[in-house]
Formats: C-alpha cells, sequence, structure tokens
C-alpha cells in the first residue's frame, strides 16, 4: 500500500512483511535515470586514495508510493568503433531489449569468445533510495539534507542482511522506517582497483528525528522514485537498436549475430533456426548480469554522443 499520512506510516511500524516480500523477489534470479547531472543525486566522496566515510539514514517511500526503492537496469560499454552504448535497459520495464537479446543469443551460442563479449556487454542494475544525510564530512554543506542515492547490489545486501537476519542473536531491523530504523555507516575503500563497501555497517536503532513534525518535514522532501519508471527516461526499441549498431559497426550496419562474430571455433555446434518458443526459451536463459554500477557515470562522461 502506498502511505498518504505519518499516522499511516506509523502504524505500519513493526511489521513489514510486504516489504519482506519485495526483498525475497529481488533475490531471485532475474530472467537510468537520464544521463544529464541530477543535483538530487549524492554520491559520498573519496579521496585520492579511494577511501570515503559517510553517514546517511534511508528514507521509507515517498507519500503516495509503495516502495522505498526503485530497480533500474542499464549498459554502459564501448564498441569495436570506439563509440560509447550508455543507455537505460527496456527490461527495467519488462519489456524486450536489443542488447539483452543480442547478449543471450551470444550466450548462448557455444562459443567461449562470445560469451566473452556478452560479459563486456551485460547490464548493470543500480537501486535507488531516499536518505537523508547524516554525516558528509567531504561536504558538510549536504548534511541535513534528503537526496536520491543510488547504489548497487552490494549495499543492497547489506540492507536485506538486517532485515532478514543469519543468526539467532539479531532482531530482524527495517532500515526504512522513521523511528525504529538505524543509520548506515558508508565506509569505503580501494580493494584492487575497485571500490570496497565490505566495512559499511548499521548502527544502533534510533528515530531519524526529535519529533513527528521533523520527520514530517524530511518525509516531505523525498523525491518520487516511480518517476525513474517513467517511459521518457527509457528510448524506444528501435532508437536503442539503431544506437546499438552503431556502436557495434561503423556503417551502421544491423547488429552482428552471434555467428559472425564468433572470434575463434565454436565450442558447440551453431544453433539450428529456431521456433518463437525456442527463441523465447533462449531469451529466459540470461548471462549473469552485473552488480554494480559504480563505474557508469565515468563511462558516460567518456561518451561521444553523436
Amino acid at each position: 500500500m502506498s502511505f498518504q499520512s505519518l499516522s499511516d506510516l506509523r502504524k505500519s511500524r513493526g511489521g513489514f512483511d510486504s516489504l519482506m516480500k519485495e526483498v525475497d523477489k529481488i533475490s531471485q534470479p532475474a530472467g537510468g535515470q537520464d544521463r544529464k547531472e541530477d543535483d538530487r543525486l549524492w554520491q559520498p566522496t573519496v579521496d585520492k586514495a579511494g577511501n570515503g566515510y559517510a553517514v546517511i539514514r534511508f528514507l521509507p517511500p515517498p507519500k503516495g508510493e509503495e516502495l522505498p526503492w526503485v530497480r533500474v537496469w542499464n549498459h554502459g560499454f564501448q564498441g569495436p568503433t570506439g563509440k560509447w552504448y550508455i543507455e537505460n535497459s527496456l527490461t527495467t520495464l519488462g519489456k524486450p531489449d536489443p542488447v539483452s537479446e543480442l547478449n543471450n543469443e551470444l550466450w548462448n551460442s557455444g562459443s567461449e569468445a562470445n560469451k566473452e563479449i556478452a560479459r563486456k556487454q551485460k547490464r548493470r542494475l543500480a537501486y535507488i533510495c531516499n536518505v537523508l544525510i547524516v554525516s558528509d564530512p567531504a561536504n558538510p554543506q549536504n548534511e541535513g539534507t534528503v537526496r536520491l542515492y543510488k547504489f548497487g547490489k552490494k549495499i543492497f545486501d547489506k540492507i536485506k542482511d538486517v532485515m532478514q537476519p543469519q543468526f539467532q542473536d539479531e532482531a530482524p531491523l527495517n532500515p526504512f522506517d522513521f523511528w525504529q530504523g538505524a543509520d548506515f555507516k558508508i565506509k569505503i575503500r580501494q580493494v584492487e582497483g575497485y571500490r570496497n563497501y565490505d566495512k559499511s555497517e548499521f548502527d544502533k536503532t534510533r528515530a531519524v528525528a526529535d519529533s513527528d513534525a521533523e520527520i514530517e518535514g524530511i518525509w516531505s522532501k523525498e523525491h518520487s522514485l516511480a518517476d525513474f519508471l517513467n517511459e521518457r527516461h527509457f528510448k524506444s526499441y528501435e532508437e536503442l537498436k539503431r544506437k546499438l549498431e552503431q556502436v557495434l559497426n561503423a556503417g551502421g550496419a544491423p547488429a552482428a549475430r552471434a555467428e559472425s562474430v564468433d572470434l575463434d571455433r565454436p565450442s558447440a555446434p551453431r544453433p539450428q533456426a529456431s521456433t518463437g518458443a525456442q527463441r523465447q526459451e533462449a531469451r529466459a536463459v540470461s548471462i549473469p548480469d552485473e552488480d554494480e554500477d559504480e563505474s557508469l557515470s565515468y563511462f558516460a562522461k567518456l561518451a561521444n554522443d553523436d
């Protein structure tokens, strides 16, 4: 259900079965926002060594919305033409996407070379939540503001771990609760060239503010999450296919099929012409998805859009 008043939200505290069901859905294997800078989005700052620290509070759903998070799939890769493909995936909306279709065909071709190409082109997952910035030492002007935080599966796993604790001495925690939630301490290290969040952790349970009036004020500042699933943030299948062809082929020719991009001898026979049912089955055998989206903003800056 969506929440229209603070009273409704308070009544829901202590029991978050519906939210847990959504976590369970995300835990099952799955079959962006515009690239323009969005000043609503916040990210912790890291120093020259790649270390960073901040404290945030995950917030409940915005007024009129049901979930405190939204998931967006996207692709970010450079083609053999040198051009970049940085686009939201239509699979976010449950629709066919040309890159996912090509990747599945490559993955199912039986060729290790094709699989490697598919890995480089695979989709990335990003979660977006409303957060209250409790502490941001690198940018103290952000403290006390409500922003959108975009993160990957590893941070979401931290959320899921406190909602579904593994040990008997740990009580379930709803980190999105205004009254019985907890601050989240983001601790970033640079490990083997990548950002590492392993030391990040939730603090003790506490109310996000001292009074309902303050809590109401925080809630009123939340940004819509449902808006990220608005079709205006996604190009049509035909537009994405044209963009993919431009990225993969200098002349803008149709995107190469698995057979024509095979760089070595196939390890299995090439598939015979398939029926519609067989094609549907092949699409269901998806390649492993990328679980982090840290590098996508960097890729976007490199992209040279025509």
